[in-house]
C-alpha cells in the first residue's frame, strides 16, 4: 500500500504555477536549448547588433542568424530598432541575462 502525505500535496498544490505560466515559461526555456541562440543572446548582452553584424560575430548566414532572432523576438526576449533598412536588436531586459549568468556559473561550480 503506497502512503501519500497529504498535507505535503495540498501545501505544493498552492504553490503550483498555473498550467498557462508553465507552458509560456516552456517557451522561454527552449530558447536556451540552441547554442546559435545561447550565442546571439551572449552578443547582444553587451551590445545592440543587426542581423550581419551578428553575422560577422558567429560566422554563420544572415538567413541563420535571422531565423534564431524571429525565435528569440517571437518570445519576446528581443526587441528590435530600425534606422533606415537596419535593424537593431537588442535583448528586452535584464531578466534574461539573469538566468544566463546563473546557468555559466552553475556549470562553473562543478
Amino acid at each position: 500500500m503506497e502512503y501519500v502525505d497529504d498535507k505535503a500535496v495540498r501545501c505544493c498544490m498552492k504553490q503550483m504555477v498555473c498550467e498557462k505560466d508553465v507552458d509560456a515559461m516552456s517557451e522561454i526555456f527552449a530558447m536556451f536549448g540552441d547554442s546559435t541562440r545561447l550565442k546571439i543572446m551572449n552578443a547582444l548582452f553587451g551590445h545592440e547588433l543587426c542581423v550581419s553584424d551578428l553575422a560577422a560575430l558567429l560566422e554563420m548566414s544572415t538567413s541563420a542568424i535571422s531565423h534564431q532572432l524571429a525565435n528569440l523576438k517571437k518570445t519576446k526576449l528581443v526587441t528590435t530598432r530600425k534606422i533606415g533598412k537596419n535593424v537593431y536588436y537588442s535583448m528586452a531586459d535584464e531578466h534574461i541575462m539573469n538566468i544566463y549568468r546563473m546557468a555559466l556559473e552553475h556549470i562553473h561550480e562543478r
